[in-house]
């Protein structure tokens, strides 16, 4: 009898002893195959459960033929049967589409800003040397002529800087005037579309100063009295339609 007994209380020891290991592992995401945290882990057998480290670790007491239950809000639930004591490695899938990081940038530049942009990368025709005044000043001397001034004036590179510099301003001046005075807020404006709104920017373009110049209520409402007229004579100004002649075989 007290075989029996010993025999029986060695058998529950070694199953108490078994059920204290515990068995490793991380968890994976399926797809990125990075770790991920945050993962509940629940022994179905013994009902006890616990929550991996933020390295995607964890240790849990089970003992082969455990059933393991892994579960993450964003994952779907997967499940394990311990077959042996080595560490398990678990891949969970997505239960969403994992979209990829994208950075937003402000990639449009205003007219104003290209154009700073533009002198930078013309510094040669934007440097001091090309904006000296003609009259320099000298401490004690009084006013003299820049002989700098004089050079960059009658030279030929001046004179062509001159010009570069002259080209880029109108182009910044029709890039600000474009820039506000553009065809979606125009046709919020005015409801026209098509060949009318064409007709009508064409005729009434602003210039750069009343672009410049102009509060948001006055450009507006210059825009309103100009479609007024427009529209009491909307094709006095429109352009006729090219007409293609007729090609004849000689």
């Amino acid at each position: 009898m007290k075989v029996w007994l010993f025999l029986i209380f060695c058998t529950l020891s070694a199953r108490g002893f078994a059920q204290q290991k515990p068995v490793e592992g991380i968890v994976f995401d399926k797809d990125s195959k990075d770790r991920i945290a945050k993962v509940n882990i629940v022994n179905a057998t013994t009902g006890k459960s616990v929550y991996n480290s933020l390295k995607g670790e964890f240790s849990i007491d089970a003992q082969p033929g455990d059933v393991l239950i892994f579960s993450k809000p964003d994952h779907f639930n997967d499940t394990l049967k311990v077959k042996s004591a080595d560490a398990l490695a678990v891949y969970m899938k997505r239960s969403a589409i994992m979209l990829k990081e994208v950075y937003i940038r402000d990639t449009v530049l205003t007219p104003e800003k290209q154009f700073a942009a533009t002198k930078r990368d013309y510094t040669k025709i934007y440097g001091s040397e090309y904006s000296q005044s003609l009259l320099s000043v000298a401490p004690g001397l009084g006013a003299g002529i820049g002989i700098d001034a004089l050079y960059n004036a009658f030279s030929r590179s001046g004179r062509n800087a001159a010009k570069l510099r002259e080209t880029i301003e109108k182009d910044y001046h029709q890039q600000e005037i474009d820039y506000r005075f553009n065809r979606p807020f125009v046709a919020s404006v005015t409801r026209l579309k098509d060949q009318q709104l064409t007709d009508f920017m064409q005729r009434y373009r602003p210039g750069y100063y009343m672009v410049k110049t102009t509060t948001d209520y006055e450009f507006i409402a210059s825009i309103k009295a100009n479609l007024r007229r427009f529209l009491r004579s909307p094709r006095t100004y429109s352009l006729a339609p090219l007409v293609t002649p007729p090609v004849t075989n000689n």
